[in-house]
């Protein structure tokens, strides 16, 4: 039986309007539209938008590119303006938050705060994200050995199985992050031996998906010379030795192969959650 030709992607314009950054409408938008195959968006995005002026280029921007209207429009007046303006263009508008919102209030039987990008206030989470930030920048690849016991998570791995981008995405969570690289023949990496406060987690991927991410790597970089980075034998010996590490000190260890460095953030999340209950 033949095989149906693969179905074209479908564009769509979305218009995603914030007051404040625009940050949970971009998160709220790809989330919602992942969900459908070969839906591709493209996204024009308002950010701080506070003013009629404002709103009148934005209503301009929407009629030459109809589509879906998202917003998270605090301010009553600019968001009739906007509610107005799509009627009158005959555009659904969603606001984004509405539902969460309203059963919030009811369940807390609490009033609503107008204030605009109320989740983006200079408090202490915010301080605390800012600090975690630096302190994964100065940990990077092995750096600052001697002061890994402040960490909350250490990730262990060998070259390529996305330490860095996780220890940022957990830095941004408010999560001290370091991560030290395994160096073939090597064995334990210096500076983890005696840690007693951050919990250690091995990062492992298949050889295979490995060697792609690898192979890639060095076309950016315009490398062409033949390397053990790259050979099949050593790429498999690398990961066996890795994992060998890892069982032997007792370390979780989480298979990053088919995970996103968000999927691989919140595992190592639910990994410190666990510590802390069998902890307490």
């Amino acid at each position: 039986m033949p095989q149906a030709p693969p179905r074209l992607a479908t564009y769509f314009h979305v218009h995603l309007v914030s007051d404040s950054t625009g940050e949970t409408l971009n998160a709220v938008g790809k989330a919602a539209t992942a969900r459908f195959e070969s839906v591709i968006p493209i996204e024009h995005i308002y950010a701080l938008v506070r003013s009629p002026k404002q709103m009148e280029r934005v209503l301009e921007q929407i009629a030459a590119a109809p589509g879906l209207v998202l917003h998270t429009l605090v301010d009553p007046d600019l968001r009739n303006m906007l509610i107005e303006g799509c009627r009158a263009l005959n555009t659904p508008e969603i606001a984004a938050l509405d539902p969460l919102i309203a059963t919030l209030s009811r369940y807390l039987g609490a009033s609503l705060t107008t204030r605009v990008g109320a989740q983006h206030a200079l408090d202490h989470d915010y301080f605390n994200r800012i600090s975690a930030l630096d302190y994964a920048i100065a940990h990077d690849d092995g750096q600052g050995a001697p002061d890994l016991n402040k960490a909350d998570v250490v990730l262990v791995g060998v070259s390529r199985t996305s330490k860095t981008p996780t220890c940022i995405y957990l830095a941004h969570r408010g999560v001290r992050a370091a991560n030290v690289p395994l160096v073939p023949g090597h064995g334990t990496p210096p500076g983890l031996e005696g840690l007693t406060q951050p919990l250690i987690v091995g990062l492992t991927v298949s050889p295979d998906r490995l060697l792609q991410v690898r192979r890639n790597r060095l076309n950016v970089l315009g490398e062409v010379r033949d390397t053990n980075y790259v050979d099949e034998g050593v790429v498999r010996d690398e990961i066996i030795q890795a994992k060998r590490l890892f069982h032997r000190n007792g370390w979780p260890t989480i298979d990053v192969t088919r995970r996103s460095v968000e999927e691989t953030a919140a595992a190592v999340i639910n990994l410190l959650n666990e510590r802390r209950e069998r902890r307490r």
